[in-house]
């Protein structure tokens, strides 16, 4: 690719760039762009930034999965969403962080600093355009989900959990896909019991539509059978 020899290795290797805003830039935006931003890697359980925190860069998810976590009035934390490759954690506007950002794995992200980031989407119109499409994806994300919580039975929510987890994952069909979440954490973000996601996870692996190698990892045997389960 033309754009690759301007880049740096960070760039080119990078497994979110294709799904990220990265991948509507002009050769020489994207070189711009490139050299605002610097690498970080994630431990799992690291967290990036703090709820309350008013976060001083904004980041593009290259590898791995983080999750979106809010605190409750009586110390419970309830998990608001996921962040995979290609997404984009931080407020451009500087505004206090409605939610902490944690790695679930093993995870990396690109930061840029918040004050060059809004730079840089001001004099790059198709920049902005991306970013205003993105916005406008995430609202429809937002929407999606209040059908998930508020509609959906409990085998349709795990469901549309197994088809996102699957959907982000980058393996061949029959290869194991990480399942970064606890029980009890997908229980939180569902809105079950821990005892609810368990049966169903088993459910589904009994009617042959998934198989669980271990806590920690599932193999999607048949995705139309789980797409009609969850009601896609």
């Amino acid at each position: 690719m033309p754009q690759a020899a301007t880049l740096p290795s960070r760039c080119t290797d990078c497994s979110g760039r294709d799904q990220a805003l990265c991948a509507q830039l002009s050769p020489e935006a994207l070189s711009d762009f490139a050299g605002l931003g610097r690498v970080r890697r994630l431990e799992p359980g690291t967290t990036l930034s703090w709820e309350g925190e008013r976060v001083a860069t904004i980041g593009t998810v290259r590898a791995g999965l983080l999750k979106l976590s809010a605190s409750l009035a009586d110390g419970r934390e309830l998990i608001v969403g996921l962040a995979g490759p290609g997404d984009l954690v931080g407020d451009p506007r500087g505004a206090p962080a409605s939610h902490s950002v944690t790695a679930l794995g093993e995870a990396s992200l690109c930061l840029v600093p918040r004050d060059a980031f809004t730079a840089f989407i001001a004099r790059e119109g198709a920049a902005a355009r991306v970013l205003l499409e993105r916005l406008f994806g995430e609202l429809d994300k937002a929407r999606r989900w209040l059908l998930l919580i508020g509609a959906k039975t409990a085998g349709e929510r795990v469901a549309s959990l197994l088809l996102d987890l699957a959907d982000r994952a980058a393996v061949a069909e029959g290869a194991p896909i990480d399942l970064p979440l606890t029980r009890q954490q997908m229980a939180g973000l569902l809105g079950l019991t821990i005892e609810t996601v368990s049966r169903r996870l088993h459910a589904f692996a009994g009617e042959g539509v998934i198989a669980l190698p271990d806590l920690r990892h599932f193999v999607l045997l048949d995705r139309a059978r789980l797409a009609m389960l969850a009601g896609a």
